[in-house]
């Protein structure tokens, strides 16, 4: 490939985005469809699952959301049984949020087909590239939260 000046990269960028985007969420459409479970309850999942526990303001500032949109989000998670409110004894204006072991199993079946569906995609190149392509996307991670911290 011919050397790309930044606008032409940023052109090629533009048209490849949208393929990969509607590829992963078509593999995971199914599973989430399976699960009955929306994208934003994933993000929130996944985040419990780094995390542990954490407070509704922190959960809502790392998914971009209100409180009040994600008190919703939240809410029907609760009902599902996939986390649960835990107050404060010492103050009961702080809530934090934690997986059940329901919350628990349905991220690591999440995870499990997340995991199969990239091993058959990127299966289909060399390890090589395959390790230039992880390299360039943590310090594009990397550049991400430290421009938008999360």
């Amino acid at each position: 490939m011919s050397t790309l000046s930044s606008v032409q990269f940023a052109d090629k960028m533009g048209e490849v985005m949208p393929v990969l985007m509607k590829a992963f969420t078509k593999c995971m459409a199914g599973q989430l469809l399976k699960e009955k479970i929306t994208l934003p309850q994933v993000m929130v999942l996944h985040f419990l699952e780094v995390e542990s526990e954490t407070k509704m303001k922190d959960l809502a500032h790392f998914m971009g959301v209100t409180l009040p949109g994600m008190t919703g989000i939240v809410e029907r998670m609760v009902r599902d049984g996939y986390c649960l409110r835990v107050y404060d004894s010492s103050d009961r204006r702080i809530i934090r949020i934690k997986l059940t072991a329901k919350g628990d199993g349905l991220i690591k079946r999440i995870n499990a087909h997340k995991r199969q569906m990239l091993i058959k995609i990127f299966g289909k190149i060399s390890e090589s590239d395959r390790q230039d392509y992880l390299r360039i996307l943590l310090q594009i991670k990397e550049i991400l939260l430290n421009e938008n911290p999360i």
